[in-house]
């Protein structure tokens, strides 16, 4: 029987099969932070079970961290305890821990693809349900509860059902201004946010073979935002120029060696899937969100639709927009480029590209947050820092930052924010915060105007 990508990935991590239920799948990789780790330690001591394996777990702070002053102690009690929980767990139990200052510390969807961690044909967990993001390397990657953590940390396995398959194809050539950001708001305006429930997602074409690592990391890591398990992409040369020479990345013979097995990687011609959806290009164009979760998305030169269901009109409600009404023009309060959708070297190259030479408008407090100290140093190192600051921006230290608003980086009450994060949720931001995504060039242009206007109309 002919195999998609997906199969071939799960199936060669299968253990064993339990009758009429779960299957247990070995695990490559195990991410870890402060936030939803420190139960499942908990978890291990009360039952004295030894932690399996410290060498497939990669730790980082993330989550809980400020923005500034790094170097400082942290001032929330919560966030200070979690982290010290963190390094204390870490250190008692030998897995390697990229704490506030250490050179490799950053987002852990950011950090594990460019240390060369995240590898094709792996399959790698991590208690944040954004894990789907290292499914571009044509990996097999998803969030896990807090109980599944401990499962992991006890036998390197999780207990899991196989997932449907679904595959997304979009062919052509995108138009101008349109990034990785604007075709998945564009996937889950058209298809809703259940529509990816029980499914892992392969997504297929000209538009993803021609996207950059950065790009693909995008649309995986938003994958969850359809409801679907993850997605992932066959892994290609653009995949293996971008592992090659990192950090943990093989090298010489292995490389080669490995290369052959990720060279399989593919969907069989004859293949099939449980559900197929596909797009063309030309029909996408710059997408910003109206309402309170991903799928209620729009071209920016649209108008909010109409509907009767409940739900819309209260999400309408909260954001304080009307049907049939642009956006076109409205005052935005904050501008944030950051969190592990897009805050890649890429996505600051493409937004210091449009503000260079131009001036962050008054009315609008923008904050740009790498996703990692290596992005900061190619920042620096490119003298994208120097564009952001002359421009007005403020550039913080990396972290999750206002992309959940578990730590400083809070929008106030009432506030628009255009960001590019992945999630618009009421208060997502920070209570009583109106979150619009969009990509990190729509982001761009509305901190330089001071209002929402349509970035395809630049030439």
């Amino acid at each position: 029987m002919s195999k998609t990508l997906f199969d071939k990935v799960w199936d060669a991590h299968v253990v064993t099969s339990i009758k009429n239920g779960p299957q247990v799948l070995y695990i490559d990789k195990h991410l870890i932070h402060e936030v939803t780790s420190p139960q499942a330690f908990t978890e291990l001591k009360t039952r004295n079970l030894p932690l399996f394996r410290p060498k497939q777990i990669i730790a980082t702070a993330d989550h809980n961290t400020p923005t500034k002053n790094q170097h400082l102690p942290v001032k929330d009690l919560l966030s200070r305890n979690q982290l010290a929980q963190l390094t204390s767990n870490c250190k008692e139990n030998n897995i390697e821990l990229y704490g506030l200052g250490h050179p490799n510390n950053g987002i852990v969807h950011v950090i594990a693809p460019e240390l060369g961690i995240t590898q094709p044909g792996m399959t790698l967990v991590c208690g944040d349900s954004h894990t789907s993001t290292h499914g571009a390397f044509g990996s097999i990657a998803f969030g896990i509860g807090t109980s599944q953590v401990a499962q992991v940390f006890a036998s390197q396995c999780v207990l899991a059902e196989k997932p449907k398959s679904m595959r997304i194809s979009i062919h052509g050539k995108l138009k101008k201004n349109v990034f990785p950001k604007d075709v998945i708001l564009y996937i889950i305006s058209k298809l809703g946010t259940n529509s990816g429930t029980g499914y892992f997602v392969e997504y297929a074409g000209d538009v993803f073979q021609n996207m950059s690592m950065e790009g693909r990391m995008t649309v995986c890591n938003m994958s969850i935002e359809m409801g679907a398990r993850g997605g992932l992409i066959a892994p290609d040369s653009i995949t293996y120029n971008y592992i090659k020479g990192r950090k943990f990345a093989p090298s010489g013979k292995d490389l080669e060696k490995k290369m052959t097995y990720w060279e399989s990687l593919k969907t069989e011609e004859d293949a099939t899937f449980d559900t197929e959806y596909s797009f063309n290009a030309k029909d996408i164009s710059p997408m910003i969100t109206f309402g309170t979760n991903p799928g209620m998305g729009i071209k920016i030169s649209e108008t909010i639709p109409k509907s009767k269901d409940k739900s819309f009109k209260n999400s309408l409600q909260y954001m304080d927009f009307k049907e049939g009404q642009s956006l076109l023009n409205t005052p935005i309060n904050y501008v944030f480029i950051g969190s592990c959708t897009n805050s890649r070297i890429e996505d600051f190259r493409v937004a210091a590209n449009f503000i260079k030479g131009k001036q962050k408008a008054n009315n609008v407090t923008a904050w740009l947050v790498p996703g990692s100290q290596m992005v900061v140093k190619q920042l620096k190192e490119e003298g994208l820092d120097v564009v952001f600051e002359k421009a007005g921006f403020e550039l913080r230290q990396p972290g999750c930052s206002a992309c959940l608003a578990m730590n400083d980086d809070k929008i106030p009450s009432g506030a628009y924010c255009v960001s590019t994060s992945n999630r618009n949720f009421e208060g997502r931001q920070g209570p009583g915060s109106k979150t619009l995504l969009a990509s990190p060039l729509t982001a761009a242009s509305v901190a330089v105007a001071g209002k929402i206007v349509d970035i395809s109309k630049f030439s």
